[in-house]
């Protein structure tokens, strides 16, 4: 029997020098390579600030304090999400006020958004789920009319295209991408906030580190010992190992890309007219992070591929059905039709660039079996 894990990460000898190059140089935590990474990445992106941190949460997170978010203020998010897109606003003691999602994209439905806006309300968080953008033109038209700063959870967005601009580069105060293990680029763990206001990109960059003055590569190079705590920051750096394996897979991104697109088309072809799959729009390109169709009898089709050998999974469970957020908020089931609609029928196929067509075919073939 075949064995197919759910993810894999994409590496080679490439990946193994770069990190053996890093530890041999002496240098272990954040110095050259984070600066030479974030570097790389705002030139790929286009904006003109990139910070590198140890997680998108970690990102999320600062980003949110860049924006001045404060206890009782609200925020915009879609329950469809994973939980850190809630998580970093409870750190205020904010709320994340939650959004149903369209059926189609699974991404935020902005035709919801306006009835949730409050007095308290500061922010929208949407989230491109599965790499495809959300419908950021109406979320920017929306923020604008009520005052409103836009944070854009990218996690699965790299790299993404919206109405032709890379994800990272639109008009958002700030965006946060994930480097997590099973990423469309990974440093194993890590993130990425990309913006073009230099004051949120230098908040964030003190409080990644403990809000100090300055940062401990510029004092261990030659800049002298002194420095000041500025503000009351946070450990969230992230170390020259993990910037070495980024630059490496940076490079092969588009590669890597094309791969998925492969697979999300022989996919697509397949299971044209006889099961649902999401949606893509016209005007904008997935990084297809995820390859998510929807299914009677879920359960029964992942615990059918599983004894054949193939891994699956589920994105996501709502934020609105875990107890703490329920007994916290009060979340009302009842609420959010669409997103419990499509969590009972969501399963995420493997799709990554080592699969083999040979993998595909197989996984294609499992899942007709049992639909048919």
């Amino acid at each position: 029997m075949k064995k197919i894990l759910f993810h894999k990460t994409h590496t080679s000898q490439q990946e193994l020098d770069a990190v053996s190059d890093a530890i041999r140089s002496g240098w272990l935590t954040m110095g050259p390579k984070v600066l030479e990474f974030e570097t790389l990445f705002k030139e790929h992106i286009g904006c003109t600030e990139s910070i590198m941190l140890n997680s998108a949460t970690a990102a999320l997170h600062l980003a949110l304090k860049a924006i001045g978010i404060q206890r009782d203020d609200e925020v915009i998010i879609p329950t469809h999400t994973f939980i850190a897109t809630a998580e970093v606003i409870t750190y205020f003691d904010a709320k994340p006020v939650l959004c149903d999602i369209e059926y189609a994209t699974h991404n935020i439905d902005v035709t919801r958004i306006e009835s949730l806006i409050t007095s308290k309300t500061r922010a929208i968080i949407p989230v491109h789920f599965g790499g495809q953008p959300c419908d950021m033109d109406e979320i920017y038209a929306i923020a604008k009319k009520y005052d409103l700063k836009v944070i854009e959870d990218a996690a699965h967005a790299l790299p993404s295209y919206y109405k032709g601009v890379l994800v990272g580069n639109l008009p958002s105060d700030i965006t946060c991408f994930s480097f997590y293990a099973t990423k469309t680029l990974s440093t194993g763990e890590g993130g990425m906030a990309t913006t073009n206001n230099s004051q949120y990109a230098k908040c964030i960059k003190t409080n990644r580190l403990h809000g100090i003055s300055r940062d401990v590569w510029d004092r261990y190079s030659g800049g002298g010992w002194e420095y000041d705590i500025i503000d009351n920051g946070n450990k969230y750096n992230s170390t020259d190992i993990n910037a070495a394996l980024g630059i490496t897979q940076l490079a092969k991104l588009d590669w890597m890309n094309g791969r998925r697109a492969a697979i999300a088309k022989r996919y697509d072809e397949a299971f044209r007219g006889i099961i649902e799959t999401v949606v893509i729009k016209n005007d904008r390109k997935s990084s297809h992070h995820l390859y998510v169709i929807k299914i009677n009898n879920r359960d029964a089709l992942y615990n059918k591929l599983k004894d054949h050998g193939i891994g699956a999974s589920v994105h996501f469970i709502p934020v609105h059905k875990h107890s703490y957020y329920k007994n916290r908020y009060g979340y009302n089931d009842k609420s959010y039709p669409i997103s419990n609609a499509v969590f009972d029928k969501s399963l995420s196929l493997p799709i990554y660039p080592d699969l083999t067509d040979e993998d595909v075919g197989y996984i294609i073939e499992t899942v007709l079996k049992f639909a048919k």
